[in-house]
């Protein structure tokens, strides 16, 4: 029997969904919740999947199997509340929220109402071959340090660029590398941030998050690592990335390669040439048929452990003191 997924949200990331649900054996897009339901009927055309104003108008018109949750930072809360209510699994891409109270309130909710319920939050670089290598070769208390970055240009959207809206670059975008980190080199338990506004008003209309900024954490096994961020730069321009440095050699890792640097020079590079969008969702519909959740390489309450190190960092750069976590 076909799985039934509703989909929330009709942006890029609902339609990255969208188009591997719809290429998958098995299941049936049942329905698009919009932020209007003619919103949801447009998105939901090609897939044959009517619109709906909300969860609750969606999940009564039948059943569900699963939903995937694809919002801005800010529309998070009553879609995941009402999704643990009745019990429906859920794949929420990142980040959970602008903040971390909410991500650990609804963990809370999570954790009395449904504790077994299967989640998975959208960190997919966890699920890139390169990156099974990286953490297959890495061993966390033999890493010094590890420097990241996440350079690029200023976002169109306008919920983007609106601090109360998106939490901001570090919580929005580079959450993707905190992740990579904890997920590589272990938890993180203190971190110091400094953050600037270079260009908030030279060429970008009602903008008020931070345009650069760095941030310095000191992990449980001792390393220290640094990430940067910025999006000053022009459409086109950018680099993204994680380097590990360790007793046994240099990792480089980056999208699309992992270049590692051992002893006497040695130098190896993998190319990334899968998907992990479609492993992601491989994991999850399993978990979801099976009850299997050994797939999923980020359920919800590990997601808040990155929420709460990306926070944070918004929190040290705001108050120029070091966060203890």
């Amino acid at each position: 029997m076909a799985l039934r997924i509703g989909i929330v949200g009709t942006g890029w990331f609902a339609g990255k969904h969208a188009e591997i649900l719809a290429g998958t054996e098995d299941v049936e897009i049942a329905g698009i919740v919009g932020s209007s339901k003619n919103k949801g009927d447009v998105f939901g055309i090609r897939y044959d999947a009517p619109g709906y104003e909300s969860v609750a108008e969606m999940a009564e018109a039948g059943p569900l199997d699963a939903v995937y949750i694809c919002v801005p930072p800010m529309a998070h809360g009553e879609i995941e509340r009402e999704l643990i209510e009745r019990g429906i699994p859920f794949l929420v891409e990142k980040p959970l929220g602008a903040d971390a109270e909410l991500p650990q309130d609804l963990l809370g909710f999570l954790r009395l109402k449904a504790p077994d319920l299967v989640t998975s939050v959208g960190y997919h670089f966890r699920y890139q071959d390169n990156v099974r290598k990286l953490k297959e070769a890495l061993h966390p208390g033999r890493i010094g340090m590890a420097t990241g970055l996440w350079m690029g240009d200023m976002p169109q959207a306008g919920w983007w660029r609106r601090q109360e809206s998106s939490g901001g670059q570090f919580i929005e975008q580079t959450t993707h590398i905190v992740d990579l980190l904890r997920y590589c080199a272990g938890e993180v338990e203190e971190v110091q941030a400094v953050y600037a506004s270079r260009f908030p008003d030279e060429e970008w209309e009602n903008t008020n998050v931070h345009d650069i900024g760095t941030v310095t954490l000191k992990l449980k096994s001792g390393a220290v690592a640094n990430i940067s961020n910025t999006c000053v730069l022009p459409p086109g321009a950018g680099k993204v990335g994680l380097s590990f440095y360790a007793r046994e050699g240099l990792w480089e890792w980056t999208p699309g390669h992992l270049t590692s640097i051992l002893a006497e020079g040695e130098r190896r590079t993998v190319e990334e040439t899968g998907n992990p969008y479609e492993r992601e969702t491989e994991a999850f519909l399993h978990a979801v048929r099976t009850g299997d959740k050994s797939g999923i390489r980020s359920d919800y309450a590990d997601a808040c452990k990155t929420q709460e190190v990306t926070f944070a960092a918004l929190q040290s750069a705001l108050t120029g003191r070091s966060i203890k976590l």
